[in-house]
């Protein structure tokens, strides 16, 4: 049986919505890190988008 990992801080991605909501190809993707413990909703984070070419909100997947 495999351990459970009692680490807090867990590596998470960000994926802009606005560009997933526009059918545009491609997608802007961002992966950083989140403390468990301290934010255990889902991150939400203003991050630049290169194929929009300005800042968009990224909301974290999985």
């Amino acid at each position: 049986m495999a351990k459970k990992s009692k680490e807090n801080r867990v590596q998470v991605i960000l994926e802009c919505t606005e560009h997933k909501n526009s059918g545009m190809a491609g997608m802007s993707r961002y992966i950083t890190t989140k403390n468990r413990k301290n934010t255990p909703a889902r991150l939400e984070l203003k991050k630049y988008n290169p194929v929009l070419k300005r800042y968009t909100v990224h909301k974290e997947i999985k």
